[in-house]
């Protein structure tokens, strides 16, 4: 019997997120075990007269591949999937694993030439470039685990935040673009925070299902080399396989010059993480979090960065649309909560306080709030 739930979600990703049309080549690439969503999409696919190709994979497998890479084989594997990339016109990422933690023993120097080579190459220079995409996770007991929930309570809860009212959502966020285009100088004030950056002339996008499911963010870029002060990040935020909790940042003219964890291993990692190249030590995206039903940090930043009373403040590449020039083979969404129960906060545009504790205080934004988007 056919799920309703996944044939909504499959109907979302294929004609709303990627508009596929006929004949485009729609590359569904596939990390983890279930099969169902997988093939709705492709059903939906062949409805709309695309071409479905698609390519599973396996953390455990991609670990051990990246035990023993090397610059010669990952230049090898990147040249193949540019060229598979570069054929398509739609791109749809299912991420599932039953592992967080599989890459974490993968040698800093592997990685490094894994996120600098093929994520970069093929991810950020052509599939974010070239093709319609759109990036999920798919519910397993692994995420559950991580939301604290049962399997079944998790998947209530998935498709609860996956399949909302992208319509309204997108409405409700003219206000808040509008006002981010006309803004220079935003301050955010918080527990262990304290930022002043300016955003002026950078574009700005809306974000309500074109690219990630689920969704609800509204994005620019700071201007490079305006940033001051420091902030405390109060999700916790997973990265190359590890997680990191309490992390500060400090920054002097645009620059991370100091950077901390919640220990000492993770304080080293960190570092090492944000001396990948040049751009790493920058901020690439500013955004702010409105989905109505994700409310607490799951340790996974498809649903984490879209937190309602959040913002994200990430260090690494921009995105095209929103560039502020930064280009760094990292791009790492590192969440800030400023609801009450996670310290409160205030955001101000060119000295005008447009969010006080995670709730929109000026009238034209209220429309934002998670009881007006429910």
């Amino acid at each position: 019997m056919r799920d309703e739930r996944i044939t909504k979600l499959a109907d979302i990703l294929v004609n709303h997120s990627c508009r596929v049309k006929k004949g485009d080549n729609v590359f569904i690439d596939i990390f983890g075990d279930d099969r169902n969503l997988i093939r709705e999409i492709i059903r939906k696919v062949y409805e709309a007269g695309g071409f479905p190709h698609v390519q599973l994979n396996d953390h455990t497998v991609t670990r051990a591949m990246l035990m023993g890479t090397s610059h010669d084989h990952m230049t090898q594997v990147t040249e193949i999937q540019k060229t598979i990339m570069s054929k398509m016109d739609c791109y749809i990422g299912i991420r599932g694993a039953n592992n967080i933690n599989e890459l974490s023993d993968v040698p800093a120097e592997n990685m490094s030439l894994y996120m600098r080579l093929f994520n970069h190459q093929v991810h950020s220079e052509i599939r974010v470039k070239q093709t319609r995409w759109v990036v999920l996770r798919y519910p397993n007991e692994s995420m559950a685990q991580l939301a604290g929930m049962s399997t079944e309570q998790f998947e209530d809860f998935y498709f609860e935040v996956c399949n909302v009212d992208y319509k309204k959502m997108d409405e409700a966020m003219n206000p808040l673009q509008k006002r981010m285009e006309d803004a220079d100088l935003v301050k955010i004030k918080g527990q262990g925070t304290d930022l002043r950056f300016s955003i002026k002339g950078i574009p700005v996008i809306k974000c309500a299902g074109e690219c990630n499911v689920p969704d609800g963010e509204v994005y620019t870029a700071p201007i490079k080399d305006s940033i001051n002060g420091y902030i405390t990040y109060t999700a916790p935020t997973l990265y190359q396989g590890t997680v990191f909790e309490n992390v500060r940042l400090e920054f002097e003219n645009g620059k991370i010059v100091q950077a901390t964890a919640n220990s000492d291993a993770n304080t080293l990692k960190l570092n090492e993480i944000l001396d990948t190249d040049e751009g790493s030590r920058y901020i690439g995206e500013f955004a702010i979090g409105v989905n109505p039903a994700i409310s607490h940090p799951m340790k996974d930043i498809l649903f984490d960065e879209k937190i309602n009373g959040s913002f994200h403040f990430t260090p690494g590449q921009a995105y095209e649309e929103a560039d502020n020039s930064n280009r760094s083979a990292i791009h790492w969404d590192m969440v800030c909560i400023q609801r009450p129960e996670y310290g409160g906060g205030e955001i101000y545009f060119d000295g005008e306080l447009i969010r006080k504790d995670g709730l929109f205080v000026v009238e034209d934004l209220e429309g934002l709030n998670p009881n007006n988007l429910k």
